[in-house]
């Protein structure tokens, strides 16, 4: 018998990320088949990350772009449908929460090829969020569930979800614990920008609740600009664009840089004295690291953060945002919530088994 057969969908940046910590591995076992449906089609949102993560070249490039949500899902379930009728996989694997995660699932759904979800079980219970709605369909579909975490778990069984369940920890481990020490001896970042390890703060802001509304991003951005230490903000297209509409001034001690490779933003995290950010990628790494992190959002996925006290969530409050960046300095023991590095391998274990 020959090896299992896997599509991999991948589509957003975090998404190339646990593929280049999971493909690695996987490709000793499975004959993987990774598909770019191009959800993120800005070069240094996703070819760069090939480059640099030596990530096998995806066999099939799918080109959707930006579009509504409803159009965008519906164009990469055609051509997924259209993959998946030609490769006729065992599995197909999905990451996370984006709608190239949602598209991927249904499309293998509908032709009866089980579907294998990493990150399965998160929820921010706030239904407003394009990826609540997804990462809810998603698992609610998959015939294997990788939970990150025992609070995943917890929230599948709540749903009524414990068949295929199986908690192996977190990809996203795996990769900082690779991807930071190649950080460290190849990254010039630090360089290049004059910094020191240590006297800047980290800001990332992307998520639409944030930037499409008025309100909220004016009010991020007064907190950012009361902070009187320098703040590198590697600054997504999208917000670029809506700070110039909006006419919003970032004051002389935020340094905006274009997005940044992999190795370059995990040089800045590790580097950073805080981190604020709006992205549930970053406030794990922050964790992972021991960053304190700020998070732009009213709740969070990754409650564990918050629980163990490395994470504050400050919404689009100018005020809370302004404090914490002055005074916000956890010191306690981090726990391992997210397992042991090793969920790559417990994975490879369980999809073996089920076939």
């Amino acid at each position: 018998m020959g090896k299992l057969k896997i599509v991999t969908i991948l589509g957003a940046r975090p998404q190339f990320i646990k593929a280049a910590a999971v493909s690695s591995v996987f490709s000793s076992h499975f004959e993987e088949i990774l598909v770019h449906t191009g959800q993120h089609y800005d070069p240094n949102m996703s070819a760069v990350f090939f480059e640099e993560l030596t990530i096998p070249n995806p066999k099939y490039h799918l080109n959707v772009g930006s579009g509504s949500h409803g159009a965008m899902t519906g164009a990469m379930l055609a051509e997924i449908e259209k993959v998946l009728e030609m490769e006729k996989p065992d599995f197909v694997l999905v990451y996370g929460d984006t709608n190239s995660t949602l598209a991927g699932a249904l499309a293998a759904s509908k032709l009866l090829i089980p579907v294998i979800h990493v990150e399965a079980g998160l929820r921010s219970f706030n239904k407003a969020m394009p990826e609540e709605q997804n990462r809810i369909l998603t698992d609610h579909i998959s015939k294997i569930l990788f939970a990150p975490t025992q609070t995943a778990v917890q929230n599948l069984q709540n749903e009524g979800i414990t068949g295929g369940v199986h908690l192996v920890g977190d990809v996203m481990y795996d990769g900082i614990l690779h991807f930071s020490k190649i950080a460290r001896e190849k990254s010039r970042i630090l360089e290049s920008l004059n910094l020191e390890a240590g006297k800047f703060l980290l800001c990332t802001i992307h998520r639409a609740e944030n930037t499409n509304s008025l309100e909220r991003l004016t009010a991020i951005v007064n907190g950012l600009n009361a902070c009187k230490e320098p703040i590198v903000l590697p600054l997504h297209p999208r917000t670029l664009k809506y700070i110039h509409d909006y006419g919003l001034k970032l004051s002389d001690t935020i340094c905006v840089i274009d997005p940044v490779g992999y190795l370059d933003m995990v040089r800045l995290e590790s580097g950073a004295k805080k981190i604020v950010t709006d992205s549930g990628g970053i406030q794990k790494e922050a964790f992972f690291l021991g960053i304190p992190c700020i998070t732009l959002r009213e709740e969070t996925e990754w409650v564990e953060t918050v629980e163990n006290g490395w994470n504050i969530l400050v919404g689009a409050d100018q005020t809370k945002i302004a404090d914490a960046i002055k005074n916000f300095n956890p010191s306690g023991e981090r726990k391992a919530y997210f397992g042991e590095g090793n969920a790559t391998q417990k994975m490879i274990e369980t999809i073996k088994n089920q076939h």
